[in-house]
């Protein structure tokens, strides 16, 4: 591992050549999202797929949080760092957020790891619908809760840190009266497969070609997105690593960035010959 200056020589690696890129949170603290392990981030333990599934009182704490925290995040957007990383033509990005800002700025060749929040899921019929839908019932079925719990803090996976939710009323599937879950992965829960094989195919097929892998914003704490570093290094692909903080794959990377993704990334896109619009 290299840490690295004024002179950034993890730009040069990754100015030229086949492209991978993997994000976590930290590539969304500039659109006001906060991060889970960045410096100053409390410590949180998010609801586990297990706890979710375990009954109505969990899912009623889950959406009466998740109801206040998303009618804040779905206000976001993309910044600097978000519009670089779809500039990049990267052969893949693969984000392991949730919140939709890819999306928003067009990125191209992208895979949602963990799936996006503005998606609901019923679990007995498995219909997919749009938060937006929901996010209206959910007002309805509960007026004023918005205005009465205004000021608690946000997550970064589009709850709030709230524990008086006796009271919240969940309606359920439009369609069948199941359940509904965000379509979003848990904690407890596997990133579908298909999703997977398609990162490992886009890490695997970056060597000998002069490929890097370039991941921004992520602490690696979860084997979500480690996998996919260890990968790479297995198969003698650079990693450049851009966070703030130490990160798991620290020992694995070529190139350790300690700085924000806001600046460096719209320096790597120029770097690329890209114009980020």
């Amino acid at each position: 591992m290299t840490l690295v200056g004024r002179r950034d020589p993890a730009l040069d690696v990754c100015a030229d050549g086949p492209l991978v890129v993997l994000t976590g949170a930290g590539l969304s603290t500039d659109s006001g999202i906060p991060d889970y392990r960045g410096p100053g981030a409390p410590a949180r333990m998010p609801m586990t797929y297990q706890e979710f599934v375990s009954g109505p009182a969990a899912q009623q704490r889950y959406w009466a949080r998740s109801h206040l925290g998303w009618s804040r995040m779905r206000r976001a957007e993309p910044n600097a760092g978000h519009t670089a990383v779809a500039a990049l033509g990267a052969d893949l990005v693969i984000t392991q957020n949730v919140d939709g800002l890819h999306e928003a700025c067009g990125t191209p060749a992208l895979v949602a790891l963990h799936g996006r929040i503005a998606d609901v899921i019923c679990l007995a019929c498995r219909r997919t619908s749009p938060r937006a839908s929901l996010q209206q019932r959910l007002e309805d079925a509960n007026p004023g809760w918005a205005a009465r719990h205004a000021d608690v803090a946000v997550r970064p996976d589009g709850d709030v840190d709230l524990d008086e939710t006796a009271d919240f009323v969940v309606p359920p599937c439009a369609d069948c009266g199941g359940p509904l879950k965000p379509d979003v992965v848990f904690f407890g829960e596997n990133v579908p497969k298909p999703r997977v094989e398609r990162c490992f195919a886009a890490v695997e097929a970056l060597a000998g070609r002069g490929g890097t892998l370039l991941v921004a914003g992520s602490s690696l704490t979860v084997m979500s997105g480690l996998r996919f570093v260890r990968r790479a290094a297995q198969r003698g692909v650079p990693v450049v690593i851009v966070n703030r903080g130490t990160t798991r794959g620290d020992e694995l990377a070529s190139y350790k960035v300690e700085v924000g993704t806001g600046a460096w990334l719209p320096a790597l896109a120029a770097a690329r010959g890209a114009s980020p619009s």
